[in-house]
This record gives structure tokens, sequence and C-alpha cells, in this order.
């Protein structure tokens, strides 16, 4: 194996292994708030830890900390908000409705881009739009409520708040292209502490302190800021391998791992409506990555 195909065989491993882990990292956080931790206590945590671990790969980035540009105080809260909310509805719904208002972010991505960063929008990101919003009716279209394709609980529309979130992230990120990648993976780790740190007392009620943890809880933490560390460290490897468009395709895995992973884990079944709404909005994020790709 040359070097170019080792290179494109690790950057793919890379994504799908980060598509796995953010596949199955929804199961140790439901597991930390069947045991009383909630999802903002679990999430300041489990950042705490991943930002320590980091620290090993990045000690010497430390040393510029303080001369970062402010645009990086709106990367680390946008992405704070994305996070936590993405934990919390994964926590309270069911995975797979969550993850695909999650996935609804292309449309959210198109339309900042193109009203923030002027970025021409062609046909066929209008068609990936339409696509998307009649994914969105089909799979969200609830008779009980009239008809509209409305979220049908609070973890459905903390998942919607969250695509929006990771959009603005995205575009943040894209006007932040003078930061480095280990500038950005800290921002976003320190943005989720300090999200979860501001939102711990209207969660809990309070402030949750490390004493009030098992050391079963401390373990389960432990994993999933394994997995926080990991997914990002090898889907930056992968996404600066790989093109835009195929990087998008391959890390859709999510989305098969964790219908597998709630199936025999959680025993959650998706309806026929939101099978055939959730692979509309799956071809639009496909289309919406293509049309991304060739015009930037």
């Amino acid at each position: 194996m040359n070097n170019h195909k080792q290179q494109n065989f690790f950057a793919i491993f890379g994504l799908l292994f980060g598509a796995f882990c953010w596949g199955v990292i929804w199961y140790p956080y439901r597991i930390m708030a069947e045991a009383g931790v909630s999802g903002g206590a679990a999430s300041f945590y489990t950042y705490f830890l991943a930002i320590i671990l980091a620290s090993i790969f990045y000690l010497r980035h430390w040393r510029g900390i303080f001369s970062q540009p402010i645009t990086i105080i709106w990367l680390s809260l946008a992405a704070g908000w994305t996070n936590l909310s993405y934990v919390l509805a994964v926590i309270h719904g069911e995975v797979m409705r969550v993850m695909l208002l999650f996935y609804l972010s292309p449309i959210w991505t198109l339309l900042l881009a193109h009203f923030w960063l002027k970025e021409k929008t062609h046909f066929t990101g209008y068609v990936a739009i339409g696509i998307s919003l009649l994914g969105a009716f089909v799979m969200l279209y609830n008779p009980q409520l009239g008809g509209l394709p409305l979220p049908n609980n609070n973890a459905e529309w903390l998942a919607l708040a969250s695509g929006i979130g990771f959009s603005l992230t995205n575009v943040i990120t894209r006007k932040s292209s003078h930061l480095s990648l280990a500038a950005k993976s800290f921002s976003v780790w320190v943005g989720v502490m300090l999200v979860a740190a501001l939102s711990m007392p209207y969660i809990d009620g309070k402030f949750t302190t490390p004493n009030l943890f098992t050391v079963t809880n401390w373990v389960v933490m432990g994993v999933i800021a394994i997995l926080l560390l990991a997914a990002t460290l090898f889907v930056q490897y992968g996404v600066t391998r790989i093109a835009a468009t195929r990087a998008s395709i391959l890390f859709l895995f999510e989305l098969v791992v964790a219908a597998v992973a709630s199936y025999y884990l959680a025993n959650e079944q998706m309806s026929i409506n939101e099978w055939i709404g959730g692979g509309l909005i799956v071809f639009a994020a496909i289309f919406a990555a293509s049309q991304h790709s060739n015009t930037s």
C-alpha cells in the first residue's frame, strides 16, 4: 500500500470511526441520566475530562491561549449550545428522530452561508432545502396536532435547535479560517463546559459538585470523554484529507450506527413515515453537501 492510499484509508477510517462514536455516545449519556446525573452535569464533566486528555496532545498550544481573536468566543458559545442541546435531546427523545431533526442542519447552513457569508445559493441548494422540508413534513406530520409538522416534545425542539446551532458553528468556523484546528477544538470543548455550567442550575436546580458522583459515574463519564476526544481527532484527520462531499456522505454512517444501537439498546423502532421522511432528509443532506462542495 503506497503512502497516498494509506493516508486515504486512514482518513476514511477516521471519519467512519468518528461517525461510530457519535452514533453510540447517546447511550452512556442515558446511563448517566438513569443514574440521576442530568445532561447538563454530564456534559460539563465529560468535556472537562476531554480537555484534560486533550491537553496531553496539545500541550504546546496553551501558550497562545490569551492571544486568540474574539471570534473564538462566538464559536465557543455556538458550539457549546449545539452540543448541550444535542445531549439533552438524545437523553430524553427518540434517538433516530432526534438525529434526523439534527440532520436538517444543511438547510440552515445554506441559508446562513447565503445571507451571512454572501455565498451564492444555486438551484441545487434550493432543491436540497425543498427536499429537507418535505422530509421533515412527512416525519413530523401528526394528525393530533391538526396536521402541523411540528416537533412533538421538548427533546425534538432541542434537536432542531441543535441542528441550527451546528450550522451556525460551521459558518463561524468558515469565517474563522485563521484559527488553528487545535484552537477550534479547544474552543468547542470549553464552550460546552461554559454553557453546561451556566444552564446546570436551571436543569438541576443547583450546580452539581463532583462529590455527588460514584466511581461508576466517573468511569462512564471517562468513557464518554475518550469517545469525544477520539471522534474529534479522527474526524479532524479525515476532513483534512477527504473531499467535503465524500466526507459528508461517509459521516452519515452515524445514522446507521444510531439506528442499530437504538434498536438493540433502547428498543426504539421507527414508523414508516419516519423512515420515508428520514430518507428524504438524508438524501437532501448528501445533495446539499454536493452543492456546497461544488461552489466553495
